[in-house]
């Protein structure tokens, strides 16, 4: 499979999209005004701490507090007198004023602040160093036993041959990251080398740091894009800034060199983005409906706690019967569901709700298209096995924004409720309130001030009921159309 890195650069923004056989499959986004924090270490005060869910809330310099479970804490475990490891409470391991330094490992998401962990990690191209751990692991991506115990092998002897002179190197972990497989023991060795370096920076500036500043933060996006890149598969690297171009054919020749070859500067007219359509893709991902070559459509729903997603035939008759055209529908959906939670980055629970199919065949085959496809996404999921319900639930890591909540915010009009109330609904409110006001204070007349569309509704299709009401309370009602109103937005005027 092809894959191809398009990079957009303007000095408030870096969009990288990924594009896999002519089609986005992935969108990453980078504000100057907000920068994601996963990765970066900041120096922390404890400043609630919370027996009751066993976190705390740090506040780390950011508007809002950010959180941290008993689980995230270094040293919160312990083996009691049966050998087993237990956590201990959160008030024996943290208090209140305490200063700490903490890793952002998921961002702020919606109302809820960063969540954060003591247990600092710094990662390079092929590995992660764990400094406050001593085992090493491999990617679960890297599949064959014998490149995995040679990784394993690899690092340990490396680690033995750095600590000769530097008691401390004995004592990190590591995660093997999947860019290493087949990575030569040099390359392992210079990650090891550069991470060291990193961790001494570290412990530097967290030795002088003030409560609520950066202690270490990772590197800007593209830069990161390409240290994370799989070299299997990427083809070619095209940016549209010559400046940023320069800068990363210098880091890929010190960090990752078979991916220079890759890289070059796009000069055209056109936008970038306008190859291969991902500007339109990008409109199109914050649409409810996705539309299916065959006349079916899928109907996406994110809501804070969970992402639904619902199947239909619609315009799909097929050429046999209704069975067949199902099957067909749902197998189709499968490859496009994974790919709209690649390219709106869903995270969280997801419920699937596949068109219903009597013939267990086919159901098994839709799964198994399903959960090959899935294969393809570099985050982390979990299918579970059709409910009684016919449901099909799974969840997605999720680190950062999805796609809407970095282009969208909530509408002013709903208060992100996707309906609003009807004329009729306003316009018998307003009433309402007018005859409650009335009845309380002692007035002689009443202002309704409202959206042009509801005073049309009480001069035009409502006159005459406007007319009962002004006899009903006994005082006149003049309205009032306010050129900035939304159509829930109304002031009754007492005078």
């Amino acid at each position: 499979m092809s894959e191809e890195l398009l990079i957009n650069v303007t000095p408030q923004e870096t969009r990288v999209a990924t594009v896999e056989n002519g089609m986005l499959t992935e969108i990453w986004i980078e504000r100057v005004q907000k920068i994601g924090l996963v990765g970066t270490i900041f120096q922390g005060t404890v400043k609630r701490v919370l027996p009751g869910m066993e976190a705390a809330f740090v506040d780390i310099g950011l508007e809002k507090a950010a959180f941290l479970h008993v689980s995230d804490v270094v040293g919160a475990m312990h083996t009691d007198e049966h050998g087993n490891r237990v956590t201990q409470p959160i008030a024996r391991v943290l208090r209140e004023g305490q200063t700490l330094a903490v890793q952002v490992v998921k961002d702020a998401l919606g109302t809820k602040g960063a969540r954060v962990s003591t247990g600092l990690t710094a990662p390079s191209r092929y590995l992660v160093l764990m400094p406050y751990e001593s085992s090493i692991g491999v990617s679960v991506r890297i599949e064959g036993e014998e490149e995995r115990e040679r990784l394993r092998g690899t690092i340990a002897s490396l680690r033995d041959q750095s600590s000769a002179g530097h008691d401390q190197a004995a004592q990190f972990g590591y995660i093997v990251r999947t860019a290493a497989e087949g990575a030569e023991p040099e390359a392992l060795a210079a990650d090891m080398r550069y991470l060291e370096k990193v961790w001494t920076r570290i412990s530097e500036q967290r030795a002088k740091a003030a409560p609520g500043s950066v202690i270490f933060r990772d590197l800007p996006l593209v830069q990161r894009m390409l240290r994370d890149a799989s070299r299997r598969g990427i083809e070619r690297i095209r940016i549209d800034s010559r400046e940023t171009c320069q800068r990363c054919k210098i880091f890929c020749d010190e960090f990752v060199p078979e991916l220079t070859r890759c890289i070059e500067h796009y000069p055209g007219e056109r936008p970038i983005f306008d190859l291969h359509g991902v500007e339109d893709e990008l409109g199109r991902a914050l649409n409810r409906r996705v539309d299916l070559k065959s006349g079916g459509y899928l109907i996406l729903d994110q809501t804070e706690s969970m992402t639904t997603i619902d199947v239909n035939t619609g315009a799909f008759v097929g050429r046999r019967n209704l069975e067949e055209t199902i099957f067909k529908t749902n197998l189709e959906a499968a490859q496009a569901i994974v790919r709209q939670l690649r390219l709106r980055n869903l995270g969280g629970i997801i419920i699937i709700d596949f068109i219903d199919m009597s013939i267990d065949e086919h159901r098994r085959q839709v799964m198994r298209a399903f959960e090959k496809a899935l294969e393809r996404d570099p985050t982390r999921t979990q299918v579970s096995e059709v409910s009684s319900l016919g449901l099909v639930e799974m969840t997605r890591k999720r680190t950062r924004e999805s796609l809407e909540q970095v282009l969208c915010g909530e509408c002013p009009t709903c208060s992100g409720r996707g309906m609003i109330k009807t004329i009729d609904t306003v316009g018998f409110e307003i009433t309402r309130e007018i005859i409650r006001q009335v009845r309380q204070f002692e007035i002689e007349s009443v202002t309704v001030l409202a959206a042009i569309e509801v005073v049309d509704w009480f001069t035009e299709e409502r006159s005459d009921d406007l007319a009962e009401l002004e006899v009903f309370v006994g005082v006149p009602i003049r309205v009032q159309s306010e050129q900035f109103y939304g159509r829930e937005q109304y002031d009754v005027v007492l005078q």
